[in-house]
């Protein structure tokens, strides 16, 4: 082969090598090439992301409902429990009418006296505050009034001691509370407060007669 041809066989080999290479390691091509992958990519991340969000956006309509209707059951019990205590409450006291009214008709006429037709002493939601509800019933004649007032000594338990407060006590503004003005019978409704902590073991009931210093009736009362 002439000389000049075979340079040129040469020279075009070397050429086409060199338009391969270039064509094979284009940054260009290889950038295209990687950012088709990477758009690729963050588009399924994309649409991933868009499926997790329409997943929590239904869990959280879902923790909405749960939540309403856990509130919804929760005011119901409490009305429930409401409900309940009230009717209890009004039970008890239907119970005190109709042993009253027993007691009214069977009361002995030929004796004179006091008697506690029922009594009941609870504790109250708040620490160391209880409630009381006594009835006083008449016996023998009932022509007159009769006119005094009542006592509580509560005997209660407080660190390992045994205890006693009056009621009133010493602080209180009078006695007037305390008073009795009644024929036939008389409700006491009230409430006291102890230490919290101390222990309420029972409560006794003194009534006294006008100005009189000894009690016309004493009883112990326990708690309910």
């Amino acid at each position: 082969m002439p000389w000049y041809l075979n340079w040129l066989v040469r020279a075009f080999l070397l050429a086409s090598i060199a338009g391969i290479i270039w064509i094979a390691f284009d940054p260009g091509a290889i950038t295209a090439f990687v950012g088709d992958q990477n758009e690729s990519i963050v588009t399924e991340l994309r649409s991933a992301n868009t499926q997790l969000e329409k997943v929590n956006a239904g869990l959280k309509s879902e923790l909405t409902v749960l939540e309403r209707q856990l509130q919804i059951e929760r005011a119901s019990y409490a009305d429930l429990g409401r409900q309940v205590k009230e009717l209890t409450n009004e039970n008890a006291r239907l119970r005190e009418d109709v042993a009253l009214m027993q007691a009214i008709s069977t009361a002995d006429s030929k004796v004179d006296g006091i008697k506690v037709s029922s009594a009941r002493i609870e504790p109250n939601s708040v620490p160391g505050e209880y409630s009381y509800r006594i009835v006083l019933l008449r016996t023998g004649s009932r022509s007159k009034q009769f006119q005094g007032h009542y006592q509580l000594v509560v005997n209660l338990l407080h660190n390992g001691v045994r205890r006693g407060m009056t009621l009133p006590g010493a602080g209180d503004n009078g006695d007037e509370p305390y008073r009795l003005d009644f024929r036939v019978h008389q409700r006491i409704d009230g409430t006291f407060r102890v230490t919290p902590g101390a222990v309420v073991r029972s409560v006794e009931l003194r009534v006294f007669e006008g100005r009189q210093a000894q009690p016309k009736l004493m009883q112990t009362v326990t708690l309910s």
